[in-house]
């Protein structure tokens, strides 16, 4: 395997990578409009794709709300995030919370409908 991204389906890829990038310090490594390509300094093999829901290339049957899924970012501040995250007005589902299994975790939703957790391992 040469490579390995998820895209998130989206009705507005701007305010979609945005999101990403304000949330986490992604990078846009690749912007045709209606798809982009993320990634972070830190982890040059990983990609996250933003893509139009509505583009020719996505079928009539895939373009739905997502569900099912969790992106799940292993970050050094949940605290941090958090506070970026209520002053984006992002909508937030838990946290952030202490796991019993000693991770500290906060769930939101990107504006696609997509549920991310960042997480940190508790110190």
């Amino acid at each position: 395997m040469d490579r390995a991204f998820t895209n998130i389906l989206t009705d507005d890829v701007e305010a979609t990578a945005r999101f990403y990038q304000d949330l986490l310090g992604m990078m846009r490594t690749g912007d045709f409009g209606w798809f982009v390509i993320l990634s972070h300094p830190n982890l040059p093999g990983m990609e996250l794709g933003i893509l139009d829901q509505d583009h020719e290339t996505v079928p009539l049957d895939v373009n739905v709300t997502a569900g099912g899924t969790i992106l799940t970012f292993v970050v050094a501040d949940v605290e941090a995030v958090f506070a970026k995250a209520k002053g984006m007005g992002a909508t937030i589902i838990d946290g952030p919370s202490d796991l019993p299994y000693g991770q500290r975790r906060l769930l939101l939703r990107d504006r696609a409908g997509t549920v991310v957790d960042a997480s940190a391992p508790i110190r």
